[in-house]
């Protein structure tokens, strides 16, 4: 079997696959929503309670996956999760009610949350220390391929076939790149593929491990500074990302009249545009470490820039023409994406690689709490002023507060990691 010595960026390429499938098959209810709405009546409240049944489903899931990851391991672990999010996936087809999406999203909300924990414990076992950042940046890129993917496909199978087959076409996809994870996935030293040159290469840059596998208790990560400050950079911070990535579709259809049975540039656009941010916020804190920084300063510190770039934001209150809030929204989303990108990379700079997938769960189970309550916001708000004829007002409000939310979760997330110091594991035995 020929080995080679970059078989980690394979790695990344499966993460990146698997990451796109995921938020394609989660992105399809926002598009779909203008069709769907008129079909089965639904209000912006209903719509929020759709939302709401996801993310409190995905918050619950990452408990759940964080935890299983962690013991079972990232093979398995990966499996279960796609196997079961596509399954789900493709029963929204069956939905007839907005009950009905709201249980089949409960489904979907479950399983996708496995991916993080699963893609973040990968790139820990697969990566040193100085290249994780730009790993992690490249697989989250699949968040806006997937979803530029959905602009593309879904509009070609609805003019072609029906909403339901969207979600049957779709939901297959995850059983296609499972046959390429059990064929090309193992643990680097279970894997026959890859050379001794790049083993060294990857353990050399990895923090020391103990040679028993302690079980990590999982209430003691509660008790640690570094836990809250990723529950802090993920909870305040996710719940903006997901009203980007529901709700934008209807705000530019409401706002600019965009057509969303056809492809949508703008939209495309703006969703290319995390990709650019997702690598480039990991190439940033990635290039600082190597040229000698400590790792935790250089994190930070490309925090602190995204976090007042993304201030940018409120401005989008003031766009009249298209394109200026297509550029506005293109750089918030591609800001996200890098404070995302590099706040995920803190998991693996600041804990042991066995608890690596609990606390990526952990945090982004507060994510997805903060989005289970800000949806209940915008639906609110949004219908409030839909009623008064002033939509785009709505939106106006929840742009300035995206817009401040990030400066305010720095500053707690640099007052609870003042210590630059990795866990060690046994303070969580």
């Amino acid at each position: 079997m020929s080995k080679t010595n970059n078989y980690r960026w394979i790695i990344v390429i499966l993460l990146f696959t698997a990451t796109t499938i995921n938020y394609l098959d989660r992105q399809i209810i926002g598009l779909l929503k203008p069709i769907l709405e008129v079909e089965f009546s639904w209000t912006e409240t209903n719509f929020a309670r759709i939302v709401i049944a996801f993310t409190a489903a995905y918050a619950v899931g990452l408990l759940v996956f964080g935890w299983f990851i962690d013991k079972v391991g990232t093979k398995l672990g990966y499996t279960v999760t796609i196997i079961w999010w596509s399954v789900a996936g493709m029963l929204h087809a069956l939905a007839r009610s907005a009950f009905g999406f709201g249980v089949a999203r409960v489904g979907l909300g479950l399983g996708e949350a496995g991916n993080y924990p699963a893609a973040v414990k990968t790139v820990a076992e697969w990566f040193p220390q100085k290249e994780r950042a730009l790993a992690t940046g490249l697989f989250n890129a699949g968040t806006s391929i997937g979803v530029v993917a959905a602009l593309l496909i879904v509009p070609w199978i609805l003019n072609n076939y029906g909403w339901q087959e969207v979600f049957w076409i779709t939901g297959a996809m995850g059983f296609v790149w499972l046959i390429f994870w059990l064929v090309f996935y193992e643990i680097p030293a279970k894997q026959k593929r890859l050379s001794a040159e790049e083993y060294r290469y990857i353990v050399s840059g990895q923090e020391a491990e103990t040679k028993k596998k302690l079980p990590v208790k999982w209430f003691k990560l509660f008790t640690l500074p570094q836990t809250w400050a990723l529950i802090t950079g993920k909870g305040l911070i996710d719940p903006i990302y997901w009203f980007f990535l529901f709700w934008l579709p209807s705000y530019f259809s409401s706002t600019f009249k965009l057509d969303l049975k056809k492809p949508s540039l703008e939209l495309m656009l703006i969703y290319l545009a995390t990709t650019v941010g997702s690598i480039g916020g990991g190439y940033l804190s990635s290039w600082l470490i190597k040229r000698g920084w400590p790792t935790l300063k250089a994190r930070k510190t490309v925090l602190i820039i995204f976090a007042g770039l993304e201030l940018s934001i409120i401005l989008a209150q003031f766009a009249t023409d298209v394109w200026v809030a297509v550029g506005l929204i293109s750089l918030a989303v591609a800001v996200h994406q890098a404070w995302a990108t590099n706040v995920f990379t803190l998991a693996s700079d600041l804990f042991p690689k066995q608890a690596v997938s609990s606390v990526v769960g952990i945090a982004g189970m507060a994510g997805a709490v903060g989005g289970i309550f800000f949806p209940m916001l915008v639906g609110d708000l949004l219908d409030t002023y839909k009623a008064a004829g002033n939509l785009s007002g709505g939106y106006n409000v929840l742009f300035t507060i995206c817009g401040c939310t990030y400066l305010i979760a720095w500053l707690i997330i640099h007052l609870l990691t003042r210590k630059p110091k990795l866990v060690d594991i046994s303070q969580l035995t």
